[in-house]
């Protein structure tokens, strides 16, 4: 299925949840504090990352916190 994340799209297998998408976009193992994540224009509580579903043509936007001055 075709996803849109940060603007691009992305084929993903069926079934594939926020939790799955995070790991490609930002990498295996990274930690996720200070990341958010919006679904459709609606922000997605942490807890339920892992059991949240993608549909295709689901628009997923990740943002990361940075540091700096």
């Amino acid at each position: 299925m075709t996803v849109t994340v940060n603007g691009e799209a992305t084929e993903l297998a069926d079934n594939t949840t926020i939790e799955q998408v995070l790991a490609r976009h930002l990498g295996p193992g990274r930690a996720v504090s200070g990341v958010a994540v919006a679904l459709n224009g609606e922000v997605v509580a942490r807890t339920e990352w892992g059991g949240r579903r993608l549909r295709a043509h689901d628009r997923v936007e990740v943002l990361a916190a940075r540091g700096g001055g």
